[in-house]
């Protein structure tokens, strides 16, 4: 037979790895910089002006 486990704590276990993984990217997702962010949107408003330079009109 198996091992026996307390469900319980294995569904808090669970949880709590879940909720680590869930950390970790919004730690990477928003834990940037203010100069960071501001460098990421200078660049793309300088994409999104040659791309509308480039931009063929009817």
């Amino acid at each position: 037979m198996g091992d026996v486990v307390n469900l319980n704590r294995w569904r808090k276990s669970k949880a709590k790895e879940e909720k680590a993984r869930q950390a970790e990217t919004n730690r990477v997702a928003f834990g940037r910089t203010k100069a960071e962010k501001q460098v990421t949107r200078q660049q793309t408003d300088q994409e999104t002006k040659e791309l509308d330079g480039k931009k063929l009109e009817d």
